[in-house]
């Protein structure tokens, strides 16, 4: 089973297409398949740049765009939900054992909740979806309607990931229009969110900063 495939899986697609009728009525923001790629693509460039091998990279790819497929079932415990309907998935491909329990523990773990990173598949995929705060993710487009998360998501107008590799750092840098979101709230949602992708970076011994229009901030 490749990544070329499970993007195309209609089972797969079809919970991202019911989770996203539940998230939009409960006002989060973007979950889709749009979110669930960049993951994938994000965890994949990181483990590469790291030097992990071509399968490591493939397993963090079918993690990253199956990662959310339990919000289908219910937004709190997704990430559990994810893994048990992933792996009744997968157990239907000619995945191996071992790679089919890599990526359902992945996604077990991705959601700051409850989850850790143990192995550096994880660790890539949390990072990637941790850092994935854009404009485009709001769903809502009146500024009157816009809760913190809606605030915060499109202050950010522009977002990247980058590496230093001599100072073993992995930096998210944002610009963000504090007009629209200050960094206070910015902290209130995404702190859980940061610690764990400081604890994620330990696995590439490596460090997590986070960079607000050219000044370092963690």
């Amino acid at each position: 089973m490749k990544y070329k495939d499970i993007v195309k899986n209609p089972e797969i697609l079809e919970y991202y297409e019911k989770g996203g009728e539940i998230l939009e009525e409960l006002g989060y923001t973007d979950h889709s398949i749009i979110h669930t790629k960049l993951v994938a693509e994000k965890a994949a460039e990181l483990l590469h740049t790291f030097g992990y091998s071509e399968r490591e990279m493939e397993l963090a790819k079918i993690a990253g765009f199956m990662h959310d497929i339990g919000n289908a079932i219910n937004r709190n415990h997704h990430a559990e939900y994810g893994a048990i309907l992933a792996n009744e998935i997968l157990k239907e491909t000619d995945m191996s054992i071992k790679d089919r329990i890599q990526v359902v523990s992945t996604i077990a773990n991705h959601d700051e909740s409850t989850g850790v990173a143990a192995d550096p598949i994880t660790a890539a995929v949390i990072i990637a979806d941790k850092t994935d705060v854009r404009r485009n993710r709001v769903r809502t487009k009146d500024p009157i309607l816009f809760d913190i998360h809606d605030r915060v998501n499109y202050a950010v107008t522009k977002t990247k990931l980058e590496y230093d590799m001599e100072k073993r750092r992995i930096i998210l840098d944002l610009s963000v229009d504090e007009n629209i979101s200050t960094m206070y709230d910015y902290f209130e949602i995404f702190l859980g969110r940061m610690t764990m992708c400081s604890r994620a970076a330990r696995m590439f011994d490596a460090k997590f900063s986070l960079r607000v229009n050219g000044q370092k901030v963690l």
